[in-house]
């Protein structure tokens, strides 16, 4: 297993509190937001600032359907700032992290973790990386569990930012992405959370689109060449998620998945994987 793919494992809990753990919408909807997915975009796009529109969000997270970013920015930023909503979504996530870890949030390994974490997501270049550049300008907390889940998140957008890479290299569109995913853990399109609220005849257009390149065959499942496709872009994604880690050496290597191993093993724990 490479170390982007272990890393991954490990990191990806921490990263997801804002869309797991309560705590990140209530902060955010607190500050006049009207609904968690205003808190979404608002909580993700806000490094952005709030003079980019809509359509340069959409390009840039890229798996959204279209319109549906549109319909909370720029109107999010009508509402709250985004220095306001990157204050809020930060001080959510550290009150869930806090709840779901209990005396763990206090524990050294935190503050190893989270430097160890910091010196990895700080070390890879930006180029062709656009969400992670924009988390680069921003200042790094100083408390412990904020510094742990700012290193965290820093890395997932890293990561997410090459997967865009891997699906744009394979011909994957951004719905296509959900379809391929759902399809490959066993979930039919139509049930998967992400896109089963498209119109019927949205997403029907879509999987017909994967069906005709040979992706999805009559039975609505992947083809082996939809399983290769999906198969590549995961390794594509690892190899690019590869360079952050090269700037630890093989004990601070060793000394992070330790540190990390019982944090992200409590937030799987609660997590609805």
């Amino acid at each position: 297993m490479s170390h982007a793919r272990r890393m991954y494992d490990l990191v990806e809990p921490i990263g997801l509190v804002p869309y797991f753990a309560d705590e990140s919408d209530e902060a955010l909807i607190a500050l006049g937001l009207r609904n968690p997915w205003d808190a979404y975009f608002a909580g993700r796009a806000a490094p952005f600032g709030r003079s980019v529109p809509a359509e340069v969000i959409h390009a840039i997270f890229y798996n959204f359907a279209p319109g549906e970013v549109a319909r909370h920015i720029p109107k999010v930023w009508e509402l709250t700032t985004p220095e306001a909503a990157l204050a809020a979504r930060e001080r959510g996530c550290v009150a869930g992290i806090r709840r779901i870890l209990g005396e763990l949030a206090d524990a050294p390994r935190i503050t190893r973790a989270g430097d160890l974490l910091l010196k990895a997501a700080n070390s890879a270049p930006v180029e062709g990386r656009a969400l992670y550049a924009a988390l680069r300008t921003l200042p790094v907390p100083q408390e412990p569990v904020a510094r742990l889940w700012h290193a965290a998140t820093l890395l997932r957008e890293h990561r997410g930012d090459g997967h865009t890479v891997a699906l744009l290299a394979e011909g994957i569109g951004g719905t296509e992405s959900h379809v391929l995913h759902a399809l490959s853990t066993g979930i039919p399109a139509n049930k998967f959370g992400r896109v089963w609220h498209l119109p019927a005849d949205q997403l029907t257009t879509v999987v017909d689109g994967m069906r005709d390149r040979g992706l999805i065959g009559t039975d609505g499942w992947l083809t082996p060449d939809g399983r290769a496709a999906k198969e590549r872009v995961e390794a594509m994604t690892d190899r690019l998620a590869e360079t952050p880690y090269g700037a630890l050496s093989a004990h601070e290597l060793e000394q992070l998945v330790a540190d990390l191993e019982p944090i992200s093993a409590a937030l799987r724990a609660v997590f609805p994987w």
